[in-house]
């Protein structure tokens, strides 16, 4: 087999999908990267078992067909040497010998025999949902929710993203049991009800692919496998087993305590007064009143205390009430809008911070966080 291909194309390919391989693999063949050459494309895997990545190349100059696995790191950490210039493979189907030739020499690699790489899913057709989501829409969800999943070894229904289709919308939902994110798109419907949940390092890898794609992205997902597949690549993993909880009776929805505030004054407040909470319960309270808001952290171990005072919107009852700052830190930073609503109904129930105007129409934020003892 022999190939020709640009240095930097290749590279921009396997660095995409290299990603994928764990350094803690069981299995060696993982270590490598499957080439399979037929007729005038190269196809490249990587894989964990768990997520798979493809990509393929459309080259002009290739001579044979077949598979080879090749080393991952050896062959990345050369490609990043070269400046932009074409290369030479030249592969031996019997001994794996892998030849390079650029322009001023040549590097030889051994590979493995491709048929020891493990086989790919395949989609139940029968038991399988499709359908297409805009790139934007799909990078949106992702964004909004994968911080909110939790790293739950007995619960692992909650580390990924619950994602939701109805014939009214599209959901992302994720929760660490403290803080919960719904994103709902209401441009996005199916005509049969189904769910399954992303876990998240495949939702870790389409974010760092989305942002390039330029057409929607056709997602097929059957019992145990979601398949997301986009211009120059194809990403399958395996799905979390198991019932997501029932994260709508959570939310709560008497909330007549209401406060309307700029994101970026509050978020900047809170991680100012953050500073002097105590480092164990990182406890920052908020006192409403009027149309203020007072802002105050302490820490009585070492006498330090912080208090920053707002102005604000509020409609409600007099409240003190208390929340992990790096939780509220994180909300914050996550809504896109430039004014939030903070909605409540008692200290001891969970707050829901909304934006006070969604950036689109089509689009429904909710995130909620739970309040923590001020008196603990």
């Amino acid at each position: 087999m022999k190939f020709v291909v640009s240095s930097t194309k290749l590279l921009s390919h396997l660095t995409s999908i290299s990603k994928v391989i764990s350094s803690k693999s069981t299995m060696p063949i993982l270590d490598n990267f499957l080439f399979k050459i037929v007729e005038s494309e190269l196809t490249i895997t990587a894989s964990d078992l768990e997520s798979t990545l493809i990509t393929s190349i459309e080259l002009d100059n290739i001579e044979g067909e077949g598979i080879v696995a090749v080393p991952a790191k050896l062959l990345t950490d050369t490609l990043k040497e070269f400046p932009e210039q074409p290369l030479t493979f030249q592969i031996n189907s019997s001994t794996y010998t892998i030849e390079i030739f650029s322009d001023n020499g040549k590097f030889s690699i051994v590979g493995q025999n491709g048929e020891d790489f493990p086989e790919l899913p395949t989609l139940d057709e029968e038991a399988a949902s499709t359908i297409d989501v805009g790139q934007k829409i799909l990078l949106n969800g992702i964004e909004k929710s994968l911080f909110a999943t939790a790293d739950d070894e007995l619960r692992p229904v909650m580390n990924g993203i619950y994602i939701e289709l109805t014939s009214d919308y599209m959901s992302f939902v994720a929760s660490d049991a403290h803080k919960l994110v719904r994103y709902r798109r209401l441009d996005v419907k199916a005509e049969i009800e189904s769910s399954f949940i992303l876990p998240k390092k495949p939702a870790s890898l389409l974010k760092g692919l989305l942002p390039k794609e330029e057409f929607d992205v056709k997602l097929q997902f059957d019992d145990k496998n979601a398949f997301f597949t986009l211009s120059n690549y194809i990403l399958i993993c395996r799905l979390v087993e198991g019932n997501y909880p029932s994260y709508n009776s959570v939310i709560p929805t008497n909330n007549p305590n209401v406060m309307s505030i700029d994101r970026l004054a509050f978020y900047n407040t809170v991680r100012r007064v953050s500073v002097f909470s105590n480092q164990a319960s990182n406890l920052v309270k908020l006192n409403l009143e009027g149309n203020q808001v007072v802002v105050s952290a302490q820490d009585i171990d070492f006498s330090i205390s912080a208090v920053e005072r707002l102005n604000c919107q509020y409609e409600g009852d007099a409240m003190e009430i208390g929340f992990k700052s790096t939780f509220l830190q994180e909300i914050l930073s996550n809504i896109s809008s430039s004014d939030i609503k903070v909605e409540l109904s008692d200290p001891t129930r969970a707050g829901l911070l909304l934006p006070e105007k969604n950036d689109e129409e089509e689009e429904d934020v909710l995130m909620l966080l739970m309040p923590m003892m001020i008196n603990a």
